[in-house]
């Protein structure tokens, strides 16, 4: 094939009849002048018609990809374009191709039911960054002319056919970043350079047929922060092979993967103590030895991990007390099933004092009692049952107040601080009386039930702390126990109930937040589309009934604060507690909003949010669901929203999305695509560009339309409309 610029077509035409007679050389030169411009002006159209820029692919990637053609089967014609002399292929007529500089450096042809195999000539394009083949059928083997290319950067040939081994080339690969094999029919051993590239970051071979020792070096790598090898028929120390069902050891070696983000060994058979040394992987966001055998302490190194975000040794034989960080840090449900674990909620507390061993027993049986010491114990046990009758008869007192108060009618202004007959002090709200107006209907207990029943910490916030209390009826609620010092003066807020005690009481969401609905949730749980669309609908219909109803800016949007009712419809909380708080506990807020990733970039100056930070926040969220990244974590050195909006513009958006949307993308490709670009539009650092609210779910009602009818109810939690405060 022989490639001509516009300029030698010229010279061609030029060329015609060079010889002339001299007598007749002025009429035929005219002629010829005429018939030039007319072959130009038919010429020129086809260059332009192919939108050619003047680059030429060269001749080796020329033949290299006619190649890579002629060894795929493309039942659905995707490839049609990779015809003619070449003169398009660099400037974007040629189906998934980029070039540089005449140059291929991409091939990205994903989901395009491709089949065949991918030809060993490959390898001659030496200028290829990106083979991007993925979710299409093809077979045979890796070619081993890939791992040759010298500027490879990334592989994903992730849930196809392929089978063999991978190649050893892919080990000298220097630049090679993301290497996604996962969802074949690959065989044989791991090959023991794969992770010796400095530059490598993640490493997918799960669900294959892979076999033999895992690679020491991959224990040893300093650059890579992913790794998978489940699902495979691997021996020896891993970091993520859920479903090999490995035994053994956790190794200390384990410390030297500095950049490390993500240690998943759950539903393994992994025994000994929980390495001191994991305590040093700064990096680490997602810890999960769930579901083994492992035994001793949880080392205390682990609660200096700043940045972890996901935390679970449940069903171990773990024994000892949780360090107090991590039993703030995190639920009971990352403890529960080690049966000798301790102070991780308050029905599991731990002893104040070591157990005797056996033989001090024996010895202490022997030993008889003095006068002294049987009147001391006597007096004790006694004192004890007085101070639990006295309690009791105060609950019960003030119970009876309570009772007679109600039935005697509604108090007027002045009633706020009265004092009862017997002297005894009513729940008050400050100097000059005040009025607590319940919005959905008379109040079925009152402080003092909440003070008696029994409750379990769910977690901790800037505002206090969230408790499950469970009344005397069996009924649950949510408490959220103000901090102190955090709430302004009596004479802008108002507490009805027993004096010191600020509490707000709103309903119990069974389900959990949706952070730990999306973070903690086993490996077996799987979010579909569906689902994922319904919870980003509602939190958008809750911010714009808080924002255009309600007149309410929430100022501390995260996925900790929605929360997600038995039919996981989201629940927007703790809206509308800034109104209560002092302006330190204002900053504290939105500090900490930051720290997590959800602060709009304007707070650092401005210190006060409005709609467009409430926005930002809620465009963090939907990014969340998207990638199934929690924003705490540091992609790369920058935030969830730059780490997107980086990954799309280098045109590697399929990496950004959250595996599990990878089944739903055949259907539903287009939906969770445009729901990227509204929440991309949604944390644009520029205030003034980003939707309000109200546009928000009017874009998404477009995206993906109701299929019936919905209430016009906000899909939010109201916790001022239940919430009984006192102080």
């Amino acid at each position: 094939m022989e490639f001509i610029t516009q300029n030698q077509a010229i010279t061609s035409l030029r060329m015609i009849n060079p010889t002339i007679d001299q007598p007749r050389a002025s009429l035929r030169s005219r002629f010829l002048l005429h018939l030039i411009i007319v072959s130009l002006l038919f010429f020129v159209p086809p260059c332009s018609s192919q939108t050619w820029d003047g680059v030429v692919i060269t001749q080796a990637d020329y033949q290299g990809l006619q190649a890579v053609k002629q060894e795929l089967i493309d039942p659905k014609g995707f490839l049609r374009s990779w015809n003619g002399s070449g003169l398009s292929a660099c400037s974007g007529g040629w189906s998934g191709i980029k070039c540089a500089q005449g140059q291929v450096i991409v091939i990205q042809l994903p989901w395009k039911s491709l089949g065949g195999r991918i030809s060993e000539k490959i390898g001659q394009l030496q200028a290829l960054r990106k083979l991007s083949l993925h979710d299409n059928n093809l077979g045979g083997s890796i070619p081993m002319s890939l791992g040759l290319i010298p500027n490879l950067r990334g592989v994903q040939l992730f849930n196809n056919r392929l089978t063999g081994s991978i190649p050893a080339s892919l080990g000298v690969s220097r630049f090679l970043q993301t290497l996604d094999l996962s969802n074949n029919l690959l065989s044989e051993i791991i090959p023991p350079n794969l992770a010796a590239s400095s530059r490598l970051l993640r490493l997918n071979l799960s669900f294959n047929s892979l076999s033999g020792q895992i690679p020491v070096s991959l224990s040893r790598s300093s650059s890579l922060q992913f790794l998978a090898l489940d699902h495979n028929n691997l021996s020896g120390p891993i970091l993520d092979t859920w479903g090999s069902k490995i035994r053994g050891t956790l190794p200390s070696e384990l410390s030297k993967l500095t950049k490390l983000r993500t240690l998943d060994i759950s539903r393994n058979s992994v025994s000994g103590h929980i390495p001191e040394t994991l305590g040093n992987i700064s990096s680490l966001t997602h810890l999960d030895l769930s579901q083994n055998k492992l035994t001793g302490e949880i080392p205390i190194s682990i609660s200096d991990l700043d940045s972890l975000s996901f935390f679970n040794v449940s069903y171990n034989n773990l024994s000892g007390p949780v360090p107090t960080l991590l039993s703030q840090k995190f639920n009971s449900s990352s403890f529960v099933g080690n049966l000798l674990l301790c102070g991780y909620s308050v029905s599991t507390p731990c002893p104040t004092l070591p157990s005797p061993s056996p033989e001090k027993e024996r010895k202490s049986s022997h030993r008889n009692l003095s006068t002294k010491d049987i009147i001391l114990i006597a007096s004790g046990a006694l004192l004890i049952v007085m101070l639990i009758l006295v309690c009791v008869l105060c609950c019960l007192l003030r119970k009876k107040v309570n009772e007679t108060k109600s039935k005697g009618g509604e108090a007027g202004p002045g009633a706020a601080a009265a004092k009862t007959e017997k002297g005894a002090e009513a729940e008050a709200g400050g100097e000059t009386g005040g009025k607590l107006v319940h919005f959905d209907g008379p109040m079925a207990f009152t402080a003092d039930d909440l003070l008696c029943a029994t409750a379990e910490i769910m977690g901790k916030s800037t505002y206090g702390t969230v408790y499950k209390a469970t009344l005397e009826d069996g009924s649950q609620v949510a408490v959220k126990r103000l901090r102190e010092k955090i709430t302004k003066s009596q004479k802008e807020a108002y507490y009805l109930g027993p004096k010191g005690e600020k509490l707000v009481v709103f309903d119990y969401m069974s389900r959990g937040s949706l952070a730990t609905f999306l973070h903690a949730r086993g490996p077996d749980v799987h979010i579909n589309w569906p689902t994922r669309m319904s919870l980003i609908k509602g939190m958008a219909r809750g911010l714009f009934y808080l924002h255009t109803h309600a007149n309410i800016i929430h100022g501390n949007l995260t996925s900790s604060n929605v929360l997600l009712d038995e039919n996981i419809n989201a629940k927007i909380s703790d809206y509308g507690l800034s109104r209560l708080m002092t302006a330190a506990a204002g900053s504290s807020v939105i500090a900490t909003a930051g720290a997590l990733g959800y602060r709009a970039p304007e707070l650092s100056k401005l210190k006060k949010a409005n709609t467009k930070t409430d926005v930002y926040s809620l465009g963090v969220i939907i990014l969340e669901l998207l990638t199934g990244k929690s924003p705490s974590e540091a992609l790369n050195g920058v935030d969830l929203p730059q780490w997107v909006a980086t990954a799309v513009k280098e045109e590697w958006t399929n990496e950004v999305f959250d595996l599990e949307l990878l089944n739903d993308v055949n259907t539903m490709g287009d939906e969770i695509l445009n729901t990227l670009k509204l929440a991309l539009h949604c944390v644009d650092p520029t205030p003034s560009t980003r939707p309000e609210a109200q546009q928000v779910m009017t874009q998404l009602g477009e995206i993906r339309p109701e299929e019936t009818a919905t209430t016009s109810e906000p899909l939010i939690d109201v916790p001022e409309a239940s919430a009984s405060t006192s102080q």
